[in-house]
């Protein structure tokens, strides 16, 4: 389903904590592998794997809208109480306390593709392979959802830029397509900190957003 990279040295995580969060997350993936539905793995599990770790308590699934549906009633099938949060992004499931949240339409209208399949990394989180969105995808997230009420979105998407080697032309495309302003901002505030972001992709933002103003 995914194409493998090599995972970056931060993407070695294992807290050993005793709690339910990995033993629902290997549930969770056995449920959806076995509906043949394609999911990466986003929120608080990407973040501590590419940039910093906040004690993520929940896991989030990135499918394509089309399987959501699908996403749910496998969980179901598997024990997990679920629910339909919101209809247009967002469904729920719960097991042994732990939170599944089923994400199918991320702020922005941004959507699970093909070239989000393709970029996947396998990394290891707590002791398990899991397949995580590309680093730059879930820097995008994180800043254009990022608001007065959810901060810490912005300052995970800082982390991972100081923690996680970035191909900073692929987050230049996709930033073209869904907050250009917002991942400039983004890019001069890491810079503005003494995090090490090259010219060029702070230069292009500015010209795609230049290209967009008004005569």
């Amino acid at each position: 389903m995914l194409a493998p990279e090599t995972a970056s040295k931060k993407a070695s995580v294992d807290h050993g904590d005793g709690d339910r969060l990995p033993v629902v997350l290997d549930e969770t993936m056995a449920a959806l592998r076995a509906a043949d539905i394609q999911f990466l793995l986003i929120g608080g599990v990407g973040s501590c794997v590419f940039g910093r770790d906040r004690g993520t308590r929940d896991i989030d699934v990135f499918v394509r809208p089309e399987s959501a549906e699908n996403a749910l009633s496998a969980l179901a099938a598997r024990g997990f109480r679920t629910k339909k949060e919101y209809e247009h992004w967002l469904y729920k499931a719960w097991k042994d306390g732990v939170l599944v949240d089923v994400i199918f339409r991320s702020s922005r209208d941004i959507l699970l593709d093909q070239e989000m399949l393709d970029r996947a990394r396998i990394v290891t989180f707590r002791g398990r392979k899991v397949p995580v969105a590309p680093p730059e995808d879930l820097v995008v997230m994180k800043a254009v959802a990022a608001s007065e009420d959810t901060p810490r979105y912005w300052y995970d998407a800082i982390a991972m830029i100081g923690q996680t080697e970035l191909d900073w032309e692929y987050l230049v495309s996709r930033a073209r397509q869904r907050g250009a302003r917002r991942i400039l901002s983004l890019l001069l505030f890491a810079d503005s900190v003494d995090l090490v972001v090259p010219p060029e992709p702070i230069e292009a933002l500015f010209e795609a957003v230049g290209s967009r103003r008004p005569a």
